[in-house]
């Protein structure tokens, strides 16, 4: 039904190379004509009138037609062509900083020319600078003008004209039912596309830039739907694979939670629950364990381990920094170890014989249980029996490393079951969008005795107020934070570093104890100092984003964050729950170097309002969109290209209750739907 041959975009003409323009076409993602009816406009430009100079505003794409009054060419304070437009309504000043020969001559002076442009506030009131020239009297289009994106080197005109063939060449049948598109109210998949790329003048540009058309509506359905029936697909293709059903033969689960000098809390129980049914499933379990910062998943963790471990398989624990997984060793050999369970501990920094005991220990199923950084992925890495994967942190791995440790199982008969965690809430039209094939268990409460971190903003001016503060919290027998967003000193940024400011510190509060901590330390290095820290030999630790996750010091009670406006929110958050992890009222200090940006603003503001990590996430959702929030947006993969998470939730959950329909009464619109619009990202949803 779909078209999905190869398609160059350019007509082919005899003795005429494409290769150039097709390789920029890739550079797009634009490789079959199916690929290139789904590139919709940026915007529009309104070609179709004339506007009056009278009736310019700035901000605004317009077409006039006037006399050139006056032109010259000046060579301070650079060499630019300026002239004055004018139409009997009013005037426009025009620039152009880069002129080809010729140009001079056709703007003199009495020369009747139309302009397009976008309008400008200029120092001599409205300009247009580079505008485009036109000869007067041409026919003007029927349609609004679509503007593309593109890459450089690749033009308007070229993309257009590839468009508009793709338009006459692909295959537009409509993969949805007649009786879905009544159902659900969508507007016709060929007509819809063919009135984005050629609008009519009557249509509001409004409409067109907010994505409120209905034909914008019936895209981003189209976009939503092949990407919940793909995560449907990927569930029904895990439920068919097979794993070791882990029906614990003993008792470690239970020895593990009844050793505990505390009650898990009721979050946990659910948690703990859902998970361990899971794991008696002869089919793979991925499931998503997400909670906000210390509501307790290690022990969650712990518990799944143990039931592994009882029923004969070996776990897996990887997180992204060695930090975090020496956090993650320390505690789940405190708890396992004295139950006879070997944990093997594994990170590229390891001595070689460390190392290879470690690996020997893996290898023979000696140790039940490895955790480490990605260096458990490695080809030496080799296990007994894993039947338990479990990653932190997820969102920081890539796909290819996330996969890479579920494939150390036995690919060929058994899977091992996934457990993801993430300390970042997702929100729930992220968790619908991209983690639908997965299950989720949520700890939505903090363990009891945690106190709610008080957090202060303070301008870059008070200073020496929050160094007073800073030592005053440490005579009292308080332990502290100063982070830092750089380890050296940027020319671009002039971001005060941890170096410098752990100087600076030493030298104004010469009676403290300070230690340093930065990722160019050595693996040795930062576990001593966190030791030292733990241990409280340091008084006030001054460190870069390492310690953002992982680092648990119950007596440190003071966070100080500087440059806090350079730092993403939910990075924000993750540092902030560095602190409160004890007894003692907690604070953390956001201290800023003002005019703060608007977006800067909105986050501190988030900040100081809330300290609930779902409200952090759905609000970090708003500012950065999801790919970042899932660890992608390196991946090069526009994870929604047409569909907004926050606008369009109720779409959403249109698109997946038409999901399940179309997969069970039209399973050939289902396939045909995909792969219109899935183009190998299927992928990246889940992994």
């Amino acid at each position: 039904m779909v078209s999905a041959g190869a398609y160059s975009g350019t007509p082919k003409r005899p003795g005429a190379s494409v290769s150039g323009t097709r390789r920029l076409f890739e550079r797009l993602g634009l490789r079959t004509a199916a690929d290139f009816v789904v590139h919709l406009p940026l915007r529009y430009e309104d070609e179709t009138r004339i506007t009056p100079i009278a009736q310019a505003r700035p901000g605004g794409h317009a077409l006039f037609e006037g006399d050139i009054v006056d032109s010259e060419m000046r060579l301070r304070p650079r060499r630019e062509l300026q002239a004055t437009l004018s139409d009997g309504t009013g005037r426009l000043h025009l620039r152009w900083l880069h002129l080809y020969p010729g140009q001079q001559a056709r703007l003199s002076a009495g020369r009747r020319v139309r302009i397009r442009g976008e309008v400008r506030a200029g120092f001599h009131g409205l300009e247009l600078v580079h505008p485009l020239v036109t000869e007067p009297g041409t026919r003007l289009p029927e349609t609004l003008t679509p503007v593309y994106p593109t890459t450089q080197g690749l033009s308007q005109a070229s993309l257009r004209k590839a468009i508009a063939r793709a338009l006459d060449e692909a295959d537009l049948r409509d993969t949805l039912p007649e009786p879905v598109r009544e159902a659900y109210d969508l507007a016709d998949f060929a007509t819809s596309l063919r009135l984005l790329h050629h609008p009519g003048p009557d249509i509001s540009l409004d409409l067109l830039a907010g994505h409120d058309h209905p034909a914008w509506r019936r895209i981003k359905f189209d976009e939503l739907l092949a990407q919940q029936l793909a995560l449907a697909d990927a569930r029904a293709a895990r439920q068919a694979q097979r794993a070791i059903a882990l029906q614990g033969c003993g008792d470690l689960p239970e020895r593990l939670l009844a050793g505990l000098p505390f009650q898990p809390t009721g979050a946990q129980a659910r948690a703990i629950a859902e998970i361990r049914r899971d794991l008696t499933l002869s089919h793979p379990m991925h499931r998503l364990l997400q909670g906000d910062v210390g509501s307790g998943k290690t022990l969650v963790a712990a518990v799944a381990a143990a039931q592994a471990i009882d029923a004969g398989s070996q776990v897996a624990v990887m997180a992204p920094t060695e930090i975090l997984a020496e956090q993650l060793w320390r505690k789940l050999s405190e708890w396992l170890v004295p139950l006879g369970v070997q944990v093997a501990w594994l990170t590229g920094a390891l001595p070689a014989s460390t190392r290879r005991q470690a690996l020997a220990a893996i290898a023979s199923g000696q140790a039940r249980l490895a955790v480490g950084t990605q260096a458990l992925i490695q080809d030496k890495v080799q296990f007994q029996s894993l039947g338990l994967v479990i990653s932190d942190e997820q969102h920081r791995f890539g796909v290819g490393q996330r996969l890479a440790l579920s494939r150390k199982g036995d690919q060929a008969t058994r899977h091992p079951h996934q457990l993801s965690m993430s300390a970042t809430p997702i929100p729930r039209t992220l968790a619908m969008a991209f983690f639908a094939d997965m299950d989720v268990s949520v700890l939505d409460e903090l363990p009891p005795g945690r106190t709610p971190v008080r957090t202060r903003l303070f301008a870059d001016q008070r200073r020496d107020e929050v160094l007073s503060r800073v030592a005053g919290a440490v005579r009292e027998g308080q332990q502290a934070y100063w982070v830092c967003p750089l380890v050296e000193e940027s020319e671009a940024l002039q971001l005060q570093t941890a170096v410098d400011t752990w100087q600076h510190l030493r030298t104004e509060l010469p009676d403290l104890r300070i230690g340093l901590m930065h990722g160019r330390l050595s693996a040795q290095e930062k576990t001593d100092t966190m030791t030292a820290f733990r241990g409280g030999a340091i008084d006030l630790l001054v460190s870069t984003t390492v310690i953002e996750v992982g680092v648990d010091v119950p007596n440190a009670s003071l966070m100080v964050i500087e440059h806090a406006e350079r730092f993403g929110l939910a990075q924000l958050h993750q540092l902030r729950g560095r602190v409160g992890r004890g007894q003692r009222e907690s604070t953390c200090v956001l201290l800023y170097q003002p005019p703060l940006s608007a977006v800067a603003r909105e986050r501190l503001r988030a900040l100081y309002e809330t300290t609930d990590g779902f409200e952090i996430a759905r609000r970090d959702l708003d500012q950065r969109g999801p790919g970042e929030l899932l660890g992608l947006r390196q991946s090069g993969q526009a994870l929604l290209r047409f569909a907004d998470l926050n606008a369009d939730e109720g779409l959403l959950d249109l698109a997946r209750t038409a999901a399940a329909w179309l997969a069970k009464d039209f399973p050939e619109h289902a396939r045909a739907h995909q792969q219109r619009w899935m183009s190998g990202a299927v992928q990246y949803l889940r992994s």
